[in-house]
């Protein structure tokens, strides 16, 4: 079974069909006892965790991986531009939103 999160597909974070594998684990017993009468199923509650916990961390290691390049491409986007600043209909309003005694060049909506 694939968990969604959000909407969105996670497969991609494990392999989805990797067989299962029975662990002893402890927990709170009045939280056991209060998930067993609402019916919760721990197996699928603690996948969702850790996927949740998993995600969390690449994450984190990836910007830390890419912090240097992300300041550089921001550094670059703020002196230059990017490609698409004149073909976004909101420009000229973000730019009067950022400095409003400055004339935009595009016509209003």
């Amino acid at each position: 079974m694939r968990i969604q999160s959000w909407g969105i597909l996670v497969h991609h974070l494990y392999n989805d069909k990797a067989s299962k594998k029975s662990a002893n684990l402890s927990t709170n017993s009045d939280l056991l006892v209060q998930a067993k009468f609402y019916g919760i199923n721990l197996s699928l509650t603690l996948e969702v965790a850790l996927i949740g916990a998993i995600s969390e961390h690449r994450r984190r290691l990836w910007l830390e991986d890419n912090r240097e390049a992300i300041h550089s491409y921001n550094k670059h986007a703020e002196k230059k531009g990017v490609f698409g600043d004149g073909l976004r209909v909101f420009n000229g309003a973000m730019r009067r939103l950022r400095n409003p005694n400055s004339e935009s060049k595009m016509s209003p909506l």
